[in-house]
């Protein structure tokens, strides 16, 4: 692509992708809004809760949780802000559905809960903030039309895109001051190892089977109810490169014009241990290609992002790290046409003030989806050993019955048991 292709070409994805992200939020109605936080445990209860609850134009008035000690928990810590009892805990989300006084919903659940619950809560007319990931490509797509169709706000859990050093990355390469994007690196962390431990019978206080939810019956451990545990299991997360990828990947993609599309072909490799619990993998390299001709290397080893470019590069070490750049004057430019998010504000804010205007959320359902499919399309490559051509526009694998037969999987009827 030669530099006057290159500068059409990014004059046209500005034109096309940069108004959405520009915020044009009216100023906020007076009307305070009732929030239920479903799922108080450790980020639910010590992050998306107490970010609401510092804002002054809502109200948390349900808190929902299948393990009684934690909802007791967060009812105690609600109560104790507002000064009164008017709040009220449940073990069941469906009860907490079916209040009419709720406006929407907080979703902190483990990730094989996200889509289900969401589902559930638009049924109800309720706007929706569910924490990231999907859990397959297919229940993704099915809440982006739930969302559609029922006129509702969603915004997911997804702190990226109010962050300074990212939004200077993005800004960066999409208004090309490293030249032309030829490759990204990313780098993840690696989790712990989940060892195999025995099946012990449930803590008294919680709802074993309502926790598995539409995940297969499985017995009670102490690591598989323990996110440290369940993150590590393809029941009910994706691993790392599902959880830490979401953060990274996200940014990477943005800075590629291509998070509302995805790569086009996948292959990869990953590995468990022995010995382990785990069924995600531990430890993977996979490489993505886009459309564009752009390569992205996503590799398990620490917490990086990397964009390389025909004159220059830009990226960070960490997270939230600082912008590094062959030249870090390319941060100091004020890029008027390609505003890309609101900034500073964070998603919580952001979703109350969507609510009250009905406009666009920072990170809507299709942006959750396709950020999702990217992840998920690395772990089917790695699971089938083999390179997979991917149609962002179909979202289907072509010539693969066997990987397509992979965005989705059958959910376990959990209201009649085990």
């Amino acid at each position: 692509m030669n530099n006057s292709t290159r500068r059409q070409f990014l004059s046209q994805s500005l034109a096309l992708t940069a108004a959405p992200w520009v915020s044009k939020l009216p100023a906020a109605p007076s009307k305070t809004l009732s929030l239920a936080c479903i799922g108080v445990g450790g980020h639910g209860n010590g992050y998306n809760m107490p970010s609401f609850m510092r804002e002054n134009d809502c109200r948390v008035v349900a808190v929902c949780d299948v393990y009684k000690p934690r909802w007791e928990q967060a009812l105690a810590k609600v109560n104790e802000k507002y000064g009164d009892k008017d709040c009220q805990g449940y073990g069941d989300f469906r009860e907490v559905l079916a209040r009419k006084d709720i406006d929407a919903v907080v979703i902190s659940t483990p990730d094989h809960w996200h889509v289900p619950i969401s589902m559930a809560a638009l049924e109800t007319g309720k706007d929706v903030f569910c924490e990231k990931p999907t859990l397959t490509i297919a229940e993704g797509r099915k809440l982006e039309e739930a969302v559609k169709k029922h006129g509702a706000v969603f915004q997911a859990g997804l702190e990226d895109r109010s962050i300074t050093a990212y939004h200077l990355l993005c800004e960066a390469v999409r208004n090309g001051k490293i030249g032309q994007l030829g490759h990204i690196d990313v780098e993840l962390p690696v989790h712990s190892k989940v060892y195999i431990e025995e099946k012990q019978k449930p803590p008294t206080g919680l709802d074993w089977n309502m926790w598995l939810g539409p995940a297969p019956w499985a017995e009670y451990s102490p690591q598989r109810f323990d996110w440290m545990g369940w993150r590590m299991m393809r029941d009910y997360s994706g691993g790392i490169l599902t959880d830490w990828g979401a953060h990274i990947v996200d940014t990477a993609q943005v800075g590629n014009f291509a998070e509302l599309s995805g790569p086009v072909s996948i292959e990869g490799k990953g590995e468990i241990p022995e010995g382990v619990m785990n069924t995600a993998k531990q430890t993977f390299d996979i490489t993505y290609t886009y459309g564009n001709g752009v390569t992205m290397r996503v590799k398990s080893g620490g917490v990086r992002l990397h964009f390389q470019g025909s004159e220059g590069w830009c990226g960070n070490k960490g997270w939230r790290g600082a912008p590094e750049a062959h030249d870090k004057t390319i941060f100091k430019a004020d890029y008027t046409q390609n505003k890309m998010w609101p900034r500073p504000v964070g998603e919580h804010r952001n979703f109350l003030d969507s609510v009250k205007s009905r406009q666009r959320t920072t990170y809507t359902a299709e942006d959750l989806h396709r950020l999702s499919t990217t992840l998920h399309l690395g772990a089917i490559a790695m699971e089938l050993g083999r390179k997979l051509d991917w149609n962002p526009d179909t979202e289907a694998f072509t010539n693969d019955c066997e990987a397509n037969r992979l965005r989705s999987r059958e959910a376990r009827d959990w209201a009649a048991g085990a």
